[in-house]
């Protein structure tokens, strides 16, 4: 990796620390635009993943006072069950269909919400949120973004920032848990990408401190409208992609 691609690299490790400190998720979807012309898909999957259980450990360790295990529980097994269908419904499916559908779905969703007051609170038991976690995984089996849905659904319940937090990035770990060891048994984890994990890993542990420094700055409505925007971000990154690739 020559100098160029070395500091663009770095940089994106420290963005993606950084916006999962802010905002407890989408790390993924800010390293991946830089990574993906850097380095190769599968290296860029493997580092997502062992990142993604280091972001969010921290977060969880941050916010163990919060944590809310009833309400983490269902969507944490909803969530992996429903990763490796997708996984697998995902050599059924036309992926730049259905990227471009899930993507157009969150646009409109964020657009709608940012344009509007935030939902009435939503009390919503524990079958549901089975059921909730697993169109999680199942989308994120399909599409990369293993917790949008599960975020989504925090929002509605009309709960606090860290209240929010302490559901949705438990299961965004457990969602990491299980792409991780799907990957580590497919052999992704290679020496290469093990050593590229090293080297981004002091400019993610910056980036997540500093973002999770900023993120005690701002209010509950503040974080809403930033979780808005960065589904916003992850629909756009699925619909432009889709639809460069139709012929």
């Amino acid at each position: 990796m020559d100098g160029l691609y070395l500091v663009l690299f770095v940089f994106a490790a420290f963005a993606g620390g950084f916006v999962s400190g802010f905002s407890g998720f989408a790390m993924g979807l800010v390293v991946s635009g830089m990574w993906l012309h850097i380095i190769t898909p599968i290296q860029t999957a493997a580092l997502i993943a062992g990142y993604g259980l280091l972001t969010q450990g921290y977060g969880i360790l941050k916010l163990r006072q919060a944590l809310n295990w009833r309400a983490i529980w269902p969507l944490s097994l909803g969530t992996t069950i429903g990763i490796p269908i997708g996984a697998i419904l995902l050599t059924y499916i036309n992926p730049v269909h259905l990227r471009l559908g899930v993507g157009v779905l969150l646009v409109l969703y964020a657009i709608y919400s940012l344009a509007r007051p935030a939902f009435k609170p939503m009390k919503i038991g524990a079958a549901p949120d089975i059921g909730i976690g697993f169109v999680n995984g199942l989308v994120g089996g399909l599409t990369g973004l293993g917790g949008v849905v599960s975020t989504i659904s925090c929002q509605w319940r009309g709960w606090t920032r860290d209240a929010q937090r302490a559901v949705f990035q438990p299961v965004l770990f457990a969602a990491f848990v299980v792409i991780s060891i799907s990957m580590a048994a497919t052999g992704a984890f290679t020496t290469e990408t093990l050593k590229l994990y090293g080297l981004g890993l002091p400019f993610l542990l910056v980036g997540l401190w500093s973002g999770f420094k900023l993120y005690g700055k701002i209010d509950d409505e503040m974080f809403r409208k930033v979780v808005l925007m960065l589904i916003l971000l992850a629909g756009l990154s699925l619909i432009v992609p889709a639809v460069l690739a139709k012929p």
